[in-house]
């Protein structure tokens, strides 16, 4: 169980201010390669951490799912996220951003299949052996999927999890964009994931254009993917739910609103009470 709980929110320097005046935050997360490689957090970070407020470094670079193995460089400079914020965990993605020295600049889903799960348990493996505190794996949103996958969405999690004894970053954005984009029910996805193994949640808004439902995190979450984390606490009650905004940065009184309304969705403490 993660030692942290509530609505928290991703900290990016554009709302630094309005984080660092939540009274009632708990917890939050920062892009793991946002981070110096060296030396003391951020001053707005440390004084998160002064305060008693968690921070978990979130990965979007190492390419779990790549072929490759992970870059050491890039575990080295993980791990020293991890012991600079005294972090509980770390978490990454179940996704590859990168393939023979080429850059996609975007999370890339992984074909289902059982060489995919192989390479992502040998690359996990390598993070855990850099890192001292347990991991938590984030399947990602997708706007395709690959043909002749070999096994269904809530299998390839499942092995991965199973084979890798990581924990599960569960992101109901995600659930819900994936659901829509592929015309299935979310909250079957739900019924078959193994949500014992949850650490924490994200949680996000997205923008829906050309029939496809993409997942920005630059629109406030919808009412939909709210009514989501109420199937989802009916079946288990995740440690933390944690607000993704990246972009187009409403007002604080709109961010306040939106996390107030993340809390009562799950019947958590509202964060922007102290």
């Amino acid at each position: 169980m993660t030692p942290f709980y509530g609505v928290g929110i991703g900290w990016r320097p554009e709302i630094a201010g309005f984080v660092a005046e939540l009274p009632g935050l708990r917890f939050a997360e920062v892009v793991a390669e946002s981070l110096p490689h060296a030396g003391p957090p951020p001053p707005a970070l440390a004084a998160l951490r002064a305060r008693g407020v968690t921070v978990v470094p979130h990965g979007v670079r190492l390419s779990l799912g790549g072929a490759e193995p992970v870059d050491p460089h890039r575990l080295e400079h993980f791990a020293a996220a991890a012991e600079m914020l005294d972090a509980p965990l770390v978490s990454e993605h179940i996704a590859f951003v990168r393939a023979g020295g080429v850059e996609a600049g975007h999370l890339l889903p992984l074909p289902r299949s059982r060489e995919a799960v192989d390479a992502v348990v040998a690359n996990v493996r390598r993070l855990r052996a850099a890192v001292s505190v347990p991991i938590a794996l984030e399947p990602i949103a997708a706007v395709f999927d690959w043909p002749d996958d070999e096994l269904s969405e809530a299998d390839f999690i499942t092995e991965i999890l199973e084979r890798s004894d990581a924990l599960l970053l569960l992101d109901v954005a995600n659930v819900y964009a994936n659901a829509r984009n592929r015309g299935t029910d979310p909250v079957d996805l739900l019924d078959r994931l193994p949500l014992e193994r949850i650490a924490y949640c994200h949680v996000a808004g997205g923008d829906d254009h050309d029939g496809i439902y993409h997942d920005t995190h630059t629109a406030a979450t919808p009412q939909t993917v709210l009514d989501l984390i109420g199937e989802l606490v009916k079946r288990a009650r995740p440690p933390a739910l944690m607000l993704e905004r990246d972009g187009d940065y409403p007002p604080a009184a709109e961010l306040t609103a939106e996390l107030s309304s993340i809390a009562a969705a799950a019947g958590y403490p509202d964060p922007s009470r102290g």
